[in-house]
């Protein structure tokens, strides 16, 4: 989700944002606002903002992904999504900006002048991500003042908020990563040490974590989904896309995979139990449970709205599937498809109802894998929709899906040895 599209201010003093309450799309109040968690990064580069420690009754505060706020106002934030409700424990690499940075003693770098920190400033990047990219310092007082001088310069501008030394090495490991696709990542993850890969593993957040998860093999990623904490583990599986955490699940074996679905929030390990019941390579073991899904009388607008979404894969966004009450997977009855193109052709105001493609004859849970990737190819689809016997949609199998399964189980593994090779 690109964050800047809800929000109304690019730049926010955080400690004026202490306290602010938080609110969910229907304006109903969650709790306040007690902190920001950022992760420092090599070479005196600005802080990424992760997310927000929020304080919900009755006196627990929690964390919040940067990711599900979608308005940052004066005087309010507005959140989407599940909240997690488990307690929030610094990790790795992360520091909790206004209980260690505020009041703290740093040097202005050019007069190496000491300042004292009262107030940092994160700022929306051109990518989505938020960055502390200026610090509001005052200067010591001197004869009778109590206070200095005050000014806000930029983080580039002072020294002194350092990464531990022990951290040190993965920090610049991960400086070095930062830009790769996950897929690359994963790769580069492949040749380290298990003690590394848990170190930087440790040092990501939960979402791009589960991207790299979800481009590993089979054999690393049970490796390393065994030495995360159980609770850290619960937290990535949750940000990956249901099939692949079933999958990843499966492969762990049936006591940790429920231990892990314990500790997971009832809604998602409801969804993800619900694809483990499938056989692996049958349509339900492949599919995911999120597809864009919409009523009849939603109207273009808002399925392109839904398609730009970020977080939505292209194999997903290709569609958008219409359905009668409820909308969450299983829905009601599925009564079409509408395809990217014909939306793109309509007026905003056309009602999807209007637009369906009822042709499409959906297959059902227990398909082979056979029959779904015949399916695709003979109908030139990125996706099929699978219903239960009531025509309730269940989710979705998109080509990728279909390729995971068709391909060798150790193909990423030759396909990163092959690229090691072509680069020397």
């Amino acid at each position: 989700m690109n964050t800047s599209k809800g929000a109304t201010l690019n730049r926010v003093f955080l400690a004026r944002l202490a306290g602010t309450a938080v609110f969910d799309p229907n304006g109903d109040q969650l709790g306040k606002v007690r902190d920001a968690v950022a992760t420092l990064r090599a070479n005196n580069q600005p802080p990424r903002i992760l997310g927000f420690i929020i304080e919900v009754p009755p006196r627990k505060r929690i964390f919040i992904p940067i990711t599900r706020v979608t308005s940052i106002d004066n005087g309010h934030v507005i959140i989407t999504g599940l909240l997690n409700m488990r307690r929030f424990e610094p990790r790795t690499n992360e520091i909790t900006v206004l209980s260690e940075m505020l009041d703290r003693s740093v040097t202005l770098i050019e007069t190496e002048e000491k300042v004292t920190v009262e107030d940092v400033a994160m700022e929306l990047s051109k990518t989505g991500d938020w960055f502390i990219e200026r610090v509001h310092v005052m200067k010591r007082g001197s004869g009778f003042r109590k206070r200095g001088a005050s000014s806000t310069v930029a983080w580039s501008e002072i020294s002194g908020i350092h990464i531990p030394e022990t951290h040190q090495g993965v920090s610049n490991l991960l400086g070095t990563l930062a830009n790769l696709r996950a897929a690359d990542l994963a790769a580069v993850l492949h040749d380290l040490n298990i003690k590394r890969k848990v170190e930087i593993a440790r040092a990501l957040d939960d979402e791009r974590l589960a991207d790299v998860l979800e481009e590993m093999d089979e054999t690393s990623r049970v490796e390393l989904l065994a030495e995360l904490e159980g609770e850290r583990a619960a937290d990535v599986l949750e940000e990956m896309d249901p099939d692949d955490a079933a999958d990843l699940l499966r492969e762990v074996g049936k006591e940790k995979a429920q231990a892990l679905l314990a500790l997971m929030e009832p809604e998602d390990a409801e969804g993800v139990q619900r694809l483990m019941d499938y056989e692996d390579y049958s349509a339900g073991g492949m599919m995911t449970t999120e597809p864009i899904v919409l009523t009849a009388d939603a109207t273009v607008a808002e399925a392109l709205a839904r398609i730009r979404l970020s977080e939505v894969a292209p194999g997903l966004a290709a569609q958008v599937f219409v359905c009668r009450q409820p909308l969450e997977t299983p829905t009601g009855r599925l009564l079409g498809v509408v395809h990217i193109q014909r939306l793109l052709r309509e007026p905003p105001a056309t009602l999807l109802g209007g637009i369906l493609d009822s042709d499409i004859a959906p297959l059902a849970p227990e398909a082979t894998l056979s029959e779904v990737s015949s399916y695709l190819a003979i109908y030139n689809l990125l996706a099929v929709p699978i219903v239960d016997s009531n025509e309730r949609l269940l989710g979705a199998v998109t080509v990728d899906d279909v390729l995971d399964h068709l391909l060798p189980e150790n193909w990423r593994h030759v396909e990163s040895l092959k690229r090691e090779s072509e680069s020397n």
